[in-house]
């Protein structure tokens, strides 16, 4: 027996409640009988095209070095509904890393935050600048002091892309490479 007595509603209302229940959209009707529109669904929250300008670095990837070394394995997906991008590195040797990558439209920022199996996180901020995604921040750098350091993601033609990460201990003058990999498609 039904909690509701469903005889004293109205058939085009009893239909929407049904199908509304079941996640499906449906013109109501009121008791009168006049169709009332359906109410348009929400749409997801992070299918802007500011937050689709990283999806280049989406995939499955061998990562090699400037002389074709094998530098490891990195794993880039879509996560939370297409709002977060989740990094899974693996390098040739022991390190692994994971990172969260996500563009705040409030700030109009993209932000990574990362961190590998030493302990080491990075956290870093930035743009996409002319079809480049260019990311910066400050961590220790190879003796101890706050250096800053940026990142930068080119698309390169044929698919592959290119990250280089720099670091500066003078406040940008200068800057040297710390990882220059080349990411080409590999299959899952």
């Amino acid at each position: 027996m039904s909690p509701f007595p469903v005889r004293s509603i109205a058939p085009g209302i009893a239909l929407g409640l049904v199908l509304a229940a079941l996640g499906r959209p449906a013109a109501a009707q009121s008791a009168a009988g006049a169709a009332v529109p359906a109410v348009p669904p929400t749409p997801p929250a992070c299918q802007t095209p500011e937050h689709r300008q990283f999806d280049f670095w989406l995939g499955h990837w061998t990562v090699r070095a400037p002389n074709g070394r094998v530098a490891g394995t990195n794993h880039i997906e879509s996560s939370l509904d297409g709002c977060a991008l989740v990094e899974h590195w693996a390098s040739s040797g022991r390190n692994r890393g994971m990172s969260l990558n996500y563009y705040d439209a409030a700030t109009r920022q993209w932000h990574q935050t990362w961190t590998d199996n030493e302990g080491q996180p990075l956290l870093l901020q930035g743009a996409l600048r002319d079809g480049r995604m260019v990311l910066e921040g400050t961590a220790p750098g190879a003796d101890g002091k706050p250096a800053r350091q940026r990142v930068t993601w080119t698309p390169l033609p044929g698919g592959d892309v290119r990250q280089l990460w720099e670091a500066s201990s003078d406040g940008g003058a200068t800057w040297s490479t710390v990882f220059d990999g080349r990411y080409s498609r590999r299959a899952p």
